[in-house]
């Protein structure tokens, strides 16, 4: 008993003493990433408006940033093990910074799109905040920690909850400051926000974050990166992504040139992908280990993260757009406020908190497996419940209670089934991996999305001529079609009950 608190207290002064100061900085790291996820949804339909395009359209800034996201992870992961974690923690943070500057003076809708798209540079922070730790905690010469006291793993599992943390805390604060500010300030004003927010980070981690024990910019040139697998992984993934944005303005009609041009860009990203798989299988330290997802232990694992990135990433815009849809004007939506609509992203924010938390609680009473697959039907039912029940503010909250129990538990299991699925020299490469899928899947969901509410964005919308008792804004026309969001709802309630389905071939491993 003394000899088990003896490891604890030594344990809590490593964390907590050599490394506390690291965490803390690393924890306002993951602090502004948080305020990033949280600050922007609730200003969607502002945004819009702003720029002067309809709510359709601003799918595709999710779309594209969950796709270069895809990119970035295992690009920029693998970079931080050669050359060093802080030197990539530095580049991925100036090149968010410079994005969020470019937000703010972005003066039309293309420029804002690329802007958005490499400010989710900052997706790479965690994993490589985790490394890093993980690093340097394993180089210690700490040798009474050694012998007595937690390893490296327990440790930086410690750090990892910390970290997290504070995402979540700056999700939820980014979203309430988002909604309050943006009633009362102009939107350039509100969108300069995150990048003095940025900016604290970067001047925070120059001088508070050390570099990886051993990394050196020389480790680079002696090893064989992968430049032929990222270069056809990025050809594959925008020309796929470039389809779809070709399809939006064109339509569905195969009359319209620029329909036979999608179809053409989507094959050339189809044989884009196959040649990167070829290279991948030939690569001796590939990018993305393609071997893992024929894996039988793995593969129901990644799909059933695809499908739920579908929900958890690819609806985070419909659903603010939906709140601040008027329906006096349309005959749906919410017509909330900013700060009503952040307060239903809150709101669903702490759900998937909760959710997270009281999955090992669900997993005691009756099984790992079971546990996570009342998750995945809690998302499946939350978003089918949208379909009667979508009129007033409440039922919204709902749902979204619902939904966010279940995405909360998934988020913080999926990862951990991919790694212990995995062979255990693979681990963190399944856990990466697992991440990726979910944000391609997300990514492809927002395009389509996308699409769908554009398709009769305008359908049924009375002009003003019709509506002689009302002060017509400038947002008629310009919300997306009611059938669209119908859509939105029925795929994410569908994929989620796949992944339910797929989880039953995930093998007992996984959920031990």
């Amino acid at each position: 008993m003394k000899a088990a608190l003896r490891r604890r207290r030594q344990g809590g002064a490593l964390l907590f003493g050599g490394l506390a100061s690291i965490v803390g900085f690393l924890a306002f790291v993951e602090f502004t990433s948080g305020v990033l996820q949280g600050y922007y949804a609730p200003l969607l339909t502002d945004i819009a408006r702003h720029l002067g395009v309809n709510d359709a359209d601003v799918n595709w800034l999710e779309g594209s940033q969950l796709m270069l996201s895809a990119l970035v992870v295992p690009m920029l992961s693998k970079l931080g093990d050669q050359v060093g974690h802080r030197k990539v923690l530095i580049w991925s943070t100036a090149v968010t910074l410079a994005a969020s500057i470019a937000l703010v003076v972005a003066p039309v809708f293309w420029v804002f799109l690329v802007a958005w798209a490499f400010q989710g540079f900052y997706v790479v922070w965690l994993p490589l905040e985790i490394a890093l730790i993980y690093v340097r905690t394993a180089a210690r010469e700490d040798a009474a920690a050694a012998a007595e006291g937690p390893g490296p793993a327990a440790l930086t599992r410690r750090a990892a909850a910390v970290l997290v943390g504070a995402l979540e805390v700056g999700a939820i604060a980014g979203a309430l400051t988002a909604g309050a500010l943006v009633d009362t300030m102009d939107v350039q004003a509100v969108l300069a926000v995150p990048a003095v927010v940025v900016g604290l980070c970067l001047v925070a981690i120059i001088p508070g974050v050390e570099e990886t024990p051993g990394a050196s910019l020389a480790n680079f040139r002696r090893r064989d990166f992968d430049t032929a697998g990222l270069f056809w992984i990025t050809v594959a993934l925008v020309l796929i992504m470039g389809s779809l944005f070709v399809l939006r303005g064109a339509g569905l009609a195969p009359d319209r040139p620029g329909f036979w041009l999608s179809v053409l860009m989507l094959v050339a990203g189809a044989l884009a992908l196959v040649r990167f798989v070829r290279v991948e299988r030939e690569h001796p330290d590939p990018l993305i280990d393609i071997r893992m997802f024929t894996d039988p232990a793995l593969w129901p694992v990644f799909a059933t993260a695809g499908l739920f990135g579908v929900s958890v990433l690819g609806a985070q815009a419909p659903l603010s757009t939906f709140a601040r849809t008027d329906p006096e004007i349309y005959g749906y939506g919410l017509g909330t406020t900013g700060f009503q609509t952040s307060l239903i992203i809150g709101t669903y924010l702490i759900a998937m908190v909760a959710g997270a938390g009281l999955l090992p609680v669900a997993s005691r009473w009756t099984s790992p497996r079971l546990a996570l697959l009342f998750a995945t039907l809690c998302v499946a039912v939350g978003f089918g419940l949208f379909l009667p029940f979508h009129d007033q503010i409440g039922q919204v909250v709902a749902n979204m209670v619902v939904v966010g129990l279940g995405s909360g538990a998934l988020v913080a299991s999926l990862p951990a089934a991919a790694a212990a699925a995995a062979p255990r020299e693979q681990t963190g490469v399944a856990t990466g991996l697992t991440n990726s899928v979910k944000t391609v899947g997300g990514a492809v969901a927002s395009c389509i999305f996308g699409l769908a509410l554009a398709t009769t964005a305008a359908a049924g919308i009375p002009g003003p001529e019709a509506l002689p008792e009302i002060a017509v804004s400038a947002d008629v026309g310009t919300a997306g079609s009611f059938s669209g969001y119908l859509t939105v709802w029925i795929v994410c309630s569908a994929t989620a009950f796949a992944a339910a389905v797929l989880l039953l071939f995930v093998p007992k491993k996984a959920f031990q």
